[in-house]
């Protein structure tokens, strides 16, 4: 399988008044790419600026980050043009996508439907978010750092500038290089980008790593029918299978994270966390991992619990006495 190591810039408005900020926030405007062959040889090289079509003036973040003008950008090809040739580029081989953070993905899938092209997948990518497999690999598994604080950290010779979208392609494959040489084993945590949800039941992503269980939902028309699901609201413990009895049952603070604590009878507390997603097409889907945790954990759940109940409540009073008003 060859890796095809991905990299976006892209344009949006400087106003937020364009037609066409809703259905396109970012217009890509460049695409690089570095394909390393299986055994991380570096085997190709894709770089092609794209000629913008909805935004005409270069937002001013973008032109101070990239060093990018629009003149240039009037030089390149139309998207679809370029978009084709970077797919054929690829090539007919198993590859799999790898990325510097989780958002080129969506945004390259975002521009190809703006344009009425053929979606990559109708369900969930499988890619590798290479940010995440530098945590993972070198330092704490949570913090996620700049890629060029990562070629710093690994020593990797900084010979091209930053900012452009081929020369963040070849540093993130330099790092992706050393995560293959020196801890493959990472490899198996996999990201999945959710620009298309599970079609149905049958597709829902149900997945184990070491320490955590993650599954990404079929589309509901809101939270009421999502937590309807049995699924959806289930704890089951990943070690040994079985379904277990809550002793927090779901809770949010917000309306977008809720949380819960089940409890294994030969494995310990098990915290189950949900985040709520809005698809494309309007419509929620839900992103719920499930990790086995320590009785202290256990207790900073039992506090957050609390926390919230007092916060509904607060919000209950706010609310009769503006009613009585």
């Amino acid at each position: 399988m060859n890796y095809i190591v991905l990299d976006l810039e892209w344009n949006q408005s400087n106003t937020g008044l364009e037609e066409a900020v809703e259905k396109l926030p970012f217009e890509v405007i460049e695409i690089g790419a570095i394909k390393l062959s299986g055994d991380s040889v570096m085997v190709g090289e894709f770089s092609e600026l794209i000629k913008p079509e909805v935004y005409h003036e270069m937002h001013q973040i973008t032109s101070k980050l990239i060093h990018l003008q629009m003149q240039e950008l009037e030089r390149g090809k139309p998207f679809e043009e370029v978009a084709g040739r970077f797919f054929k580029w690829c090539g007919e081989e198993p590859y799999r996508f790898c990325t510097w953070g989780g958002t080129d993905l969506t945004e390259l899938q975002r521009n190809m439907r703006y344009y009425n092209m053929p979606p990559l997948s109708g369900e969930p990518i499988v890619f590798y978010d290479v940010q995440k497999l530098f945590s993972l690999a070198f330092e704490d598994g949570k913090s996620r750092k700049a890629l060029e604080y990562a070629i710093d950290f690994l020593e990797i010779e900084k010979d091209i500038p930053f900012h452009r979208a081929f020369s963040d392609a070849y540093y993130t494959a330099e790092i992706l290089k050393r995560i293959l040489a020196e801890k493959p084993q990472i490899l198996k945590n996999v990201s999945y980008d959710v620009f298309h949800p599970p079609a149905d039941r049958k597709s829902e992503v149900k997945v184990q790593f070491d320490t955590y269980v993650k599954y990404i939902s079929r589309e509901f028309a809101d939270k009421t029918e999502a937590f309807a699901d049995k699924e959806v609201i289930s704890s089951k413990c990943y070690l040994c299978h079985r379904n277990l009895r809550k002793k927090l049952r779901w809770f949010t603070a917000n309306g977008r994270h809720y949380y819960c604590l089940a409890y294994c009878e030969k494995h310990g507390y098990l915290k189950g966390k949900i985040r709520i997603r809005r698809s494309e097409g309007g419509k929620i889907y839900v992103v719920k991992t499930t990790k086995l945790i320590t009785q202290e954990e256990a207790a900073a759940v039992r506090e957050r619990s609390a926390r919230a109940r007092e916060l509904h409540r607060r919000r209950g009073l706010t609310a009769r006495r503006q009613e009585e008003k």
